[in-house]
């Protein structure tokens, strides 16, 4: 499914001026006048960024952010206001706004974002791929292959897993390997890896990879601090 950029806007003069300026960038706009006919429309599958007026007739910007976030559609908000003001600033970024601009916006500006947002969303959907993708693989387990995970995540030996399920050690080993294999695994560590990264409880005795840097030194640092910097400039 390809990318687009769902404009919500009232003001029809505003919704054929994004429009044209995004699309001449090579971008594809869907263009909606209000959040209900957005809504009626939007669901989990879509791919790319949402550009919205905060204030929209009805149904506010951020009241449309909120029902998003209930039907699960996580695509990134940029937020356009003629009328900044701290509350509404305040409220859109807490609930996981993207950014928030003020109008009139130079091109350069918005199609910067738009793009930044863009990347954002193909790689939270990666993510959410990966993560479904490992999902799956559990449930490709028999539940005495998952049973033997769980005590090996709990920290037990073989001896103590073939002693607790009546079974030999031999039996164990044999559960262990398919489990390796189904899941795609080589290592204790890339199953504990596997596991943590799926919600499945690991024992603190067991090794665990390095933590991931913090957010302010990942890949997202300078995107998410121009969000920040851009919301604190119009308060």
């Amino acid at each position: 499914m390809m990318q687009t950029i769902f404009v919500v806007d009232a003001d029809p003069i505003v919704r054929t001026a994004l429009k044209v300026t995004i699309e001449a960038a090579g971008m594809r706009v869907s263009s909606y006048a209000n959040a209900e006919d957005f809504l009626a429309v939007a669901s989990p599958h879509l791919q790319g960024c949402i550009l919205a007026d905060v204030r929209l007739p009805n149904m506010s910007g951020t009241d449309l952010q909120e029902a998003l976030c209930a039907h699960g559609v996580r695509l990134p908000i940029i937020f356009l206001t003629a009328h900044g003001d701290v509350a509404t600033s305040v409220r859109a970024l807490r609930g996981g706004a993207f950014d928030f601009l003020e109008k009139p916006i130079e091109d350069k500006v918005l199609l910067e974002r738009i793009r930044t947002a863009l990347n954002v969303d193909a790689l939270n959907r990666a993510a959410e791929d990966e993560r479904q993708l490992r999902e799956d693989k559990l449930t490709r387990l028999t539940a005495r292959e998952r049973g033997v995970m769980d005590l090996v995540l709990s920290g037990h030996s073989n001896k103590e897993i073939a002693k607790r399920l009546g079974i030999s050690h031999r039996t164990v080993e044999v559960y262990r390997g398919r489990v390796m294999q189904k899941l795609q695994v080589f290592s204790l560590l890339q199953l504990v890896s596997f596991a943590e990264e799926c919600g499945v409880a690991v024992a603190p005795i067991l090794p665990r990879r390095s933590a991931p840097p913090p957010l302010s030194e990942g890949p997202f640092a300078q995107s998410r601090l121009t969000a920040s910097a851009s919301a604190s400039k119009h308060l």
